[in-house]
């Protein structure tokens, strides 16, 4: 199969190690979306693709590319978000992140939108930004992505606005009024501040 070699970058957002010191890595990137790549001997510490296919890393990626898994040939690191790795719950909250992130993308779907809201939020966390307030705001904004956005602005039974919603459905996918939170016995009873904590998630710029 025909290879070209391609230059991009992009974030880190998994690692797997595969045979005895290579390293499957996948990178979400502005210009390629997600894409895997086969990092040769990346385990062993002193190898030129060791540092920069560590997870959460940004940097630059010179890599064969086939329909299949990519063979990286050589990195340079933009940024390697060394305070994240460093600190046990910046690495819980960014690991959640760019799970979320693989999990609800597919491979060569590019978004440039979503891989400005990655980076910043990583960055943020490595800066000592709340690390749970920027995980919390990005997971909000990752169900528009997955083309799931919850109803918030009026309820998601009757679709009339209401001063206060008292429960939020996932089976109606949105919020509820006192009238309408008995059409699902499992809504989630929701403050008010809880709401507005909701709405502003999903629509502020990170």
């Amino acid at each position: 199969m025909k290879s070209l070699l391609k230059k991009t970058e992009g974030n880190v957002i998994r690692t797997i190690d595969y045979a005895e010191s290579d390293v499957i890595i996948t990178i979400y990137s502005k210009q390629i979306g997600k894409i895997g790549m086969l990092a040769r001997g990346a385990k062993k510490p002193n190898n030129r693709l060791a540092s920069v296919s560590q997870l959460f890393t940004y940097g630059n990626y010179l890599f064969r590319h086939t329909r299949g898994l990519g063979t990286l040939s050589q990195g340079e690191i933009i940024h390697s978000f060394r305070g994240i790795r460093e600190d046990l719950l910046k690495t819980a909250y960014a690991a959640y992140i760019v799970e979320l992130t693989d999990k609800l993308t597919d491979d060569f779907q590019p978004s440039p939108a979503l891989f400005d809201l990655l980076y910043f939020s990583l960055k943020f966390i490595d800066e000592n930004y709340d690390a749970e307030a920027v995980s919390f705001i990005y997971a909000t904004k990752m169900l528009a992505f997955a083309g799931i956005t919850p109803q918030l602005e009026r309820c998601a039974h009757c679709g009339k606005n209401a001063e206060r919603f008292v429960s939020f459905s996932i089976k109606e996918g949105g919020f509820l009024c006192r009238r309408c939170q008995n059409v699902d016995e499992h809504s989630l009873n929701v403050s008010h501040a809880t709401a507005k904590l909701l709405k502003l998630f999903l629509s502020m710029d990170i």
